[in-house]
């Protein structure tokens, strides 16, 4: 008898067609999988990217900041807490000239009101351009000039007006700049020369509003950015700094870093267990659902075998049924995994209370294609053995059985 061409994709296709439930079962778990792979892989891929932008952007060794604001300065730095707290500015100047410093910068801090007078709530940090090196090279990205006594940048989660500017206690400021990303709570926050923050106190005083730094004068700061001159001794650095300078903490950013990232590492490591997890899971469940459907064709594929199918194409047709279930799938659970998780990326920040950013797009491109090839191989790995067990059946006892 001349052996018919068999297209064993074909075949596989139709199969699936015929028996929608079946089918339907098996996309569903593939889905799960891939839903649970491309989601968590992601979530832990933006993850990473937030962190080390953060790293990036925090740019400073060391913050010194009055004593008993260590808490207050981590939240605003990293979760966008509004909060205020002040020493003298002379504690700039100490620091400055500490053995192992490299540079030190100040900084003030002052929230506004979501009142008539503004906008919204933001946090106000004011820095001085002549010390600084933390925010100018930040803002150097968005605006190649140095920004004027009177204009401001704003963080990437601020809402502008539709002129280009914002309103502070009652005053408009022409914006400069809008900064990328961070991860951090400087998202949330407002930035200006110290010259500019103190013509907007002066203008809120003149609007009767009152502030704690008050009683300073112009010489409060809320912190003093650091940079060392070696990072093998910033904790000794630290203690320094405490010794020498009465009423201060010092955080510093290896310590913050290294709690987020074993926080972090923490989270990763649960997504990468569950995901092995649920991967053997959908492997047996497949080699369940697929072991019992070679069972239950078994007289089907013998009449292929009298109409000249090789045992190479019944392998072939079980596999095929399996590989289109797992694309299937897999194609599925990164689709509802990527609507579960790009347009809800600042809701989940918040909720993690973790630096987090959205991946590049090739790496996110690669990690999908990742996932979509692991889900595709689900399917054939949990048939594999049901596809030779079919293919080594002998056809004349299989069409006798039940008789």
């Amino acid at each position: 008898m001349k052996q018919k061409n068999w297209d064993s994709g074909a075949l596989s296709l139709e199969n699936l067609k015929a028996k929608p439930v079946r089918t339907a079962c098996l996309v569903v778990v593939v889905t799960i999988l891939a839903f649970t792979l491309f989601g968590g892989s992601l979530l832990a891929l933006n993850l990473r990217q937030g962190l080390d932008t953060m790293r990036q952007r925090f740019g400073a060794d060391l913050v010194v900041v009055p004593a008993g604001a260590g808490e207050k300065a981590q939240s605003l730095l990293l979760n966008g807490g509004k909060n205020y707290f002040y020493f003298d500015s002379s504690v700039a100047d100490v620091v400055a000239k500490t053995a192992g410093v490299a540079r030190a910068s100040p900084q003030f801090f002052l929230a506004s009101l979501s009142t008539e007078c503004c906008d919204e709530s933001v946090q106000l940090i004011a820095y001085d351009p002549a010390t600084d090196f933390v925010v100018q090279p930040w803002v150097a990205e968005k605006h190649s000039e140095m920004v004027n006594d009177g204009q401001v940048v704003v963080g990437s989660k601020i809402i502008l007006r539709a002129n280009g500017s914002i309103k502070l206690f009652n005053h408009e400021y022409p914006v400069a700049a809008q900064l990328s990303d961070s991860a951090s709570g400087l998202d949330t926050s407002i930035f200006m020369t110290m010259d500019t923050i103190r013509g907007l106190i002066d203008r809120a005083h003149a609007e009767k509003y009152n502030f704690l730094a008050d009683k300073y004068g112009n010489g409060a700061i809320s912190a003093v950015l650091v940079k060392a001159e070696s990072l093998k001794n910033t904790t000794a650095l630290a203690y320094t700094i405490r010794r020498e300078n009465d009423g201060v903490d010092v955080l510093v950013s290896q310590g913050i870093f290294s709690r987020i990232a074993e926080a972090l590492g923490g989270l990763i490591s649960y997504i990468r267990v569950f995901s092995a997890a649920l991967w053997a899971l959908a492997l047996i469940v497949l080699a369940a659902v697929f072991s019992g459907s070679v069972h239950e064709r078994k007289k089907e594929f013998a009449v292929l075998r009298i109409l000249g199918a090789t045992r190479g194409k019944l392998t072939g047709i079980v596999l095929g049924e399996s590989a289109i279930a797992g694309l299937s799938g897999g194609a599925a659970g990164i689709a509802l995994a990527s609507l579960a998780v790009f347009p809800f990326s600042t809701l989940i920040s918040e909720r993690l209370q973790l630096p987090y950013i959205d991946a590049p797009p090739a790496g996110i491109i690669l990690l999908a294609l990742g996932s979509l090839l692991l889900s595709a191989l689900v399917g054939p790995l949990a048939s594999l053995y049901s596809a030779f067990r079919i293919s080594r059946a002998e056809t004349y006892f299989t069409m006798r059985e039940g008789e």
